[in-house]
């Protein structure tokens, strides 16, 4: 069982917009931020949005007015990427992070989704 488990990607057209999902599985005991990054064909990975355990949240520049982090406001172990208005550049896989606990753990580490491709053309 993976840690972080993602969902929503998908096919859109510019100017459309898309929600991806990650949820923590029961391997993990505790999260403390959580986010998304993405990583486009020849390019390296990048952060695109965090949330930190206090609420508060960094966007990259180019994804600015555009997404919307949240996180659920109870065990914090799901976190939300809101993509409007879309854009051919925002072609990536989309990456779930998050820095957590595992119940089986003796650390904080950094744990990664499985990855869900997100294409925006026309």
């Amino acid at each position: 069982q993976v840690p972080l488990v993602e969902s929503g990607g998908g096919s859109v057209q510019p100017g459309g917009s898309l929600r991806l999902s990650c949820a923590a599985s029961e391997r993990i005991y505790s999260v403390n931020r959580m986010g998304w990054y993405r990583q486009a064909p020849g390019k390296e990975r990048e952060l695109v949005a965090r949330i930190n355990n206090d609420g508060s949240t960094i966007y990259a520049d180019s994804v600015k007015g555009r997404f919307t982090i949240s996180r659920d406001g109870g065990a914090k172990n799901t976190v939300w990427l809101q993509m409007n208005s879309l854009k051919p550049e925002d072609t990536a896989v989309y990456y779930c992070n998050a820095l957590a606990f595992l119940r089986t753990g003796i650390s904080w580490d950094d744990y990664w989704g499985q990855g869900t491709q997100v294409t925006v053309s026309s």
